[in-house]
């Protein structure tokens, strides 16, 4: 009778969490439900979103600024939201769905007047993903086209300008992961392989920092594989364009010490041209990629009710990318 008893209370018990659990849900699913649907004015919606991105809360500005782009579709806050959007991905680190985010919107309002604005955001979420110049540089080769797009397609801005700045950076990373290469083929005796590096600097990276070593791997790699006329030749190269330099100085102890200097061969410069050359190289040398969220000029400030979005036909450019 006890045992009954027992399995009688058990099977009330049962039954009882079972409801108590479908009440839960149920209040929990209507809770969610309601705050899914809740319909809100679009001024109280995208300041809420605002609040949300000031304070760094990314993942509430992203539903949020969502939000407003799906319950307000055909207002002008709605275009502006979804660069918000965009700006909130970014911080939060979300980069490639920042990127689909402004692919969106620059497909959908090309001639918008921040259409500037999404075209160099878009190239920051590149930018940021920049390794160091031993890994591969994908995400650099990426952040070199899209910052020359963001320069070519509106230089009067200050996109352009910051685009440009971070544009002569990544040249120089680029630069910097051929000189790593090239450095690793000269210690490996691949000398040729070793050259085509060191070549490609001097020929195409030719406002980095990383030429004047590239000009003294030369003369050291063709000395190494005997050919002088080369050697002499990158070190004139080195001497006149870099005579302050290191690397000059090394290059020309090189060619004393093989025998190989000319008369004439060390360039006569001024000590105002030398001083001047030897500032320039500081400034470049300086220079340097940095990583880390923030970098990005923050969206400009507009409020779409007073002035609403105007779509204006895209710049016309020769050759332009491919968005």
């Amino acid at each position: 009778m006890s045992h009954r008893s027992n399995r009688f209370a058990f099977s009330i018990f049962l039954v009882a969490a079972a409801v108590l659990m479908l009440g839960a849900c149920s209040s929990s699913s209507k809770k969610k439900e309601r705050f899914a649907y809740v319909e809100k004015p679009v001024e109280t919606l995208y300041l809420d979103a605002s609040t949300a991105l000031e304070k760094k809360k990314y993942k509430d500005a992203i539903a949020l600024f969502g939000e407003v782009e799906r319950q307000h579709p055909y207002s002008p806050w709605a275009r502006r939201a979804v660069l918000m959007k965009a700006f909130s991905q970014y911080g939060q680190d979300d980069y490639d769905d920042a990127i689909g985010t402004l692919d969106g919107f620059i497909a959908l309002h090309p001639g918008n007047k921040d259409a500037p604005y999404a075209y160099y955001l878009k190239a920051m979420c590149y930018y940021e993903r920049i390794r160091d110049v031993g890994r591969d540089q994908d995400y650099t080769v990426n952040a070199v086209q899209a910052l020359t797009d963001v320069v070519r397609r509106y230089p009067e801005t200050e996109y352009a300008r910051d685009a440009q700045l971070k544009l002569d950076l990544t040249l120089d990373h680029l630069a910097g992961k051929e000189m790593y290469v090239g450095r690793y083929y000269l210690k490996q005796g691949n000398q040729i392989a070793a050259i085509n590096r060191f070549k490609n600097v001097v020929d195409n990276f030719q406002t980095t920092s990383q030429v004047p070593e590239a000009l003294y791997r030369l003369v050291e790699s063709y000395l190494q594989i005997g050919v002088a006329s080369e050697a002499r030749e990158s070190a004139a190269v080195l001497g006149y364009n870099y005579p302050g330099s290191t690397w000059y100085q090394q290059a020309y102890n090189m060619l004393r010490k093989n025998g190989l200097l000319e008369a004439g061969s060390s360039p006569k410069r001024s000590a105002k041209e030398i001083r001047k050359l030897k500032k320039r190289e500081r400034e470049t040398s300086g220079k340097k990629v940095t990583n880390g969220v923030g970098t990005a000029i923050a969206p400009p400030v507009d409020d779409p009710a007073d002035e609403p979005f105007e779509d204006a036909a895209d710049p016309v450019l020769d050759d332009a990318p491919t968005p």
